[in-house]
């Protein structure tokens, strides 16, 4: 068969001739150029990057993101990086972003007494007590989860049909489950994430304004990392191969300068990302003013779900979420108390979340306002990080304090902490934690106090704000509702479901919930 003839060159192309194809080996800023010039230019991907160089794309994201502020064009560069050796706390911060795509390592999968954790700057004194206090919460971690896997085999006999190893496998991930209330937020991790080079630099700027020293390094190698060649697993390779003598070394060094020239990704995108001065001062006045507002009062307690009313002004929800991160009240508690105030002081507070906001800074999250759904919940903060996940929707955290206690393993179907004989451990290891954690954070050395909440242990309850639209709301008390979910977040997501449906009988029937009382399957997963 005969090529078919080709198309003259002044000829338009057939109206039924659409062309897709995948794309692979261009640098995350040469390819968001390229895809730029669909809106500037009449060529075709392949030629816009056969013409492209890392230079000519340096001077256009010069012109044209920081010089005119088209923000979009950085949404089309997607980095790949691998964070590893991090504290939990660290992690909570880094992927606090709402346009974010990641894992990290599981709880449930992973026995994380080989992790280790992290020591922040601390004088010989506050770190004996900090690594003595540390070193007592993986102790008990890894009782805990022994103790816990001979009692769930005592409690589930292994069926004929499932193999040994599988019925081993999954009472340990059930044993992991109870024992991860004792996991200290210093505990390391890693994570993979995929973002874009906006959500990088708002990452890195986020993190750059963070009062953690841990986190405030972990803004600058992110940084570092997007400027920096990056590792390339072919070339890695390819040398790897060379040095073993099964390819010829000359002939390889050729091929590494001509086809594999190291690749910084996203060097123009992120070099102006700095620590943001709007989010520090903020932060520090809207602290002060939350605790001018509520000096004195007690913190009243509070459902593990709490679903707001929608027949509030916006400016009340507005300065109220404003104030909510940077204080420990519940939410309905503090907008009593927004409530309560003139409307020229209410425009004051709401003042200060844009008083100190620059050129190019995005409002503060709080302003995300006007959603249908708000959830105050109150959780343990093991169970929080799962929730942390769901990125359709406005997350507003609060400080991790011991101010609301700490919650204990209970799932329906498994033993208790009690039947299994480890009550009174577990008990001890938490207020042993708190302890540790409240002499260091009084200790009166600025860096310290800051650093106490590395001792937390998973178990402790922390407060965020949920908002979000009913589609969200449906999605998360149905995912978080199944089976093989941890028993912690089944319970906030059960809790969800009914706190809709009592508000909106009629719509309680949508969901596809599974009711969390009921004794569970635990070799279900």
């Amino acid at each position: 068969m005969s090529d078919s003839p080709k198309q003259p060159a002044d000829q338009k192309p057939s109206q039924n001739s659409t062309e897709v194809y995948a794309i692979h080996g261009a640098e995350p800023e040469v390819l968001a150029y390229a895809m730029a010039k669909y809106s500037r230019s009449s060529l075709t991907m392949r030629e816009s990057l056969t013409e492209i160089s890392s230079q000519r794309a340096e001077q256009f994201l010069n012109t044209f993101y920081f010089q005119y502020g088209h923000r979009s064009i950085a949404d089309l560069a997607h980095i790949p990086f691998a964070v590893e050796r991090l504290s939990l706390l660290a992690a909570i911060a880094l992927v606090d972003e709402t346009r974010w795509d990641g894992q990290e390592r599981s709880t449930r999968y992973q026995n994380f007494q080989r992790s280790g954790w992290f020591t922040p700057p601390l004088g010989s004194h506050a770190r004996a007590s900090y690594t003595h206090a540390i070193e007592s919460l993986f102790a008990s971690y890894q009782t805990l989860s022994a103790g816990m896997f001979e009692a769930l085999k005592a409690a589930i006999p292994q069926p004929e049909e499932m193999k040994q190893d599988v019925y081993a496998r999954t009472l340990k991930a059930r044993a992991f489950d109870a024992a991860r209330y004792l996991l200290p937020l210093a505990t390391n991790t890693s994570l993979g994430q995929i973002v874009n080079a906006r959500t990088l630099e708002n990452q890195v700027s986020r993190l750059l304004s963070s009062p953690f020293h841990e986190i405030r390094e972990l803004g600058l190698k992110l940084r570092t990392a997007a400027s920096e060649p990056a590792w390339n697993v072919q070339r890695d390779k390819l040398e790897e191969l060379a040095g073993e003598g099964v390819v010829n070394p000359e002939a390889t060094a050729q091929i590494l300068n001509d086809l594999m020239p190291p690749v910084r990704t996203a060097p123009t995108l992120v070099k102006y990302a700095e620590a943001s001065e709007y989010q520090i001062s903020s932060r520090r006045e809207l602290t002060q003013a939350a605790r001018e507002l509520m000096d004195g009062v007690q913190i009243y307690p509070a459902p593990i779900v709490d679903l707001l009313d929608d027949e509030e002004h916006l400016e009340v929800e507005l300065v109220t979420s404003l104030l909510y991160p940077n204080c420990h009240y519940s939410y309905r508690q503090l907008r009593g108390a927004v409530g309560a105030l003139t409307e020229t002081r209410r425009n004051e507070l709401l003042k200060i979340g844009t008083s100190h906001r620059g050129k190019h800074d995005e409002l503060l999250r709080s302003f995300h306002s006007g959603h249908g759904f708000r959830f105050d919940i109150l959780m343990d903060i093991g169970g929080f990080r799962d929730m942390h996940r769901h990125r359709r929707c406005v997350q507003l955290i609060q400080e991790f304090s011991d101010v609301h206690g700490y919650d204990e393993p209970v799932c329906p179907g498994q033993p208790t902490l009690a039947e299994a004989g480890l009550d009174a451990a577990y008990k001890a290891a938490i207020e042993a934690a708190f302890t540790a954690y409240r002499t260091l954070r009084d200790s009166g050395e600025p860096e310290a106090a800051q650093s106490a909440q590395y001792l937390l242990p998973l178990g402790t309850r922390c407060r965020a704000m949920f908002k979000m639209d009913f589609a969200e709301a449906l999605y998360i008390a149905e995912l978080r509702s199944t089976v093989a979910g941890h028993f912690s977040y089944r319970r906030v997501a059960w809790e969800m479901y009914r706190a809709v449906a009592v508000r909106h009988p009629a719509l309680a029937d949508l969901f596809r919930i599974e009711d969390v009382n009921l004794p569970t399957d635990l070799l279900k997963r």
